[in-house]
């Protein structure tokens, strides 16, 4: 699923040695699992999407991933992380990654987080401004060898007070 999501949603934003150089920065991160904070969301019994957030430094990246920051956030000064977010390019459009969001939202305040961030691929960047996320940094990563667009992203969380 998360193959499918990395090489085909992201036609039309990069070209194919960005999208395979993509497969070297982009993945899951299994310390979200085992935080608890990774969500599946299933539609007819197969895999739609996923993604979760963090209460970690990793901004992005999979298991593969270098430069990988496993230590805790202050959630009084720092902003959640969401992470790895894919949609199976046959559930797009569907209110997938908005559930996602929703539930990454609402765990992270629940621990007291005000704020969220993310690095948003290009295909991404739209869902994440429909859902509140503004552009703070645009950057390239080369780790896959072709330098590859991302956009970090922030946005505060809304609680029942604001």
């Amino acid at each position: 699923m998360v193959a499918a999501a990395i090489g085909e949603l992201q036609k039309g934003f990069l070209d194919d040695a960005q999208i395979e150089s993509s497969r070297s920065i982009m993945g899951i991160d299994t310390q979200l699992v085992d935080d608890g904070t990774y969500f599946v969301v299933e539609i007819d019994e197969q895999v739609a999407g996923c993604g979760g957030w963090s209460r970690r430094a990793t901004l992005y990246g999979g298991d593969h991933s270098s430069g990988r920051d496993p230590a805790f956030l202050d959630p009084r000064r720092d902003p959640a992380k969401v992470r790895a977010m894919y949609t199976h390019p046959a559930f797009t459009r569907r209110g997938v990654g908005r559930l996602i969001l929703s539930r990454c939202e609402a765990a992270a305040a629940a621990e007291g987080f005000a704020s969220l961030e993310l690095m948003a691929t290009l295909s991404g960047r739209p869902l994440y401004e429909a859902a509140g996320f503004v552009p703070i940094e645009h950057v390239e990563d080369a780790a896959g060898g072709t330098p590859v667009p991302l956009i970090r992203m922030r946005k505060p969380i809304r609680t029942a007070a604001s």
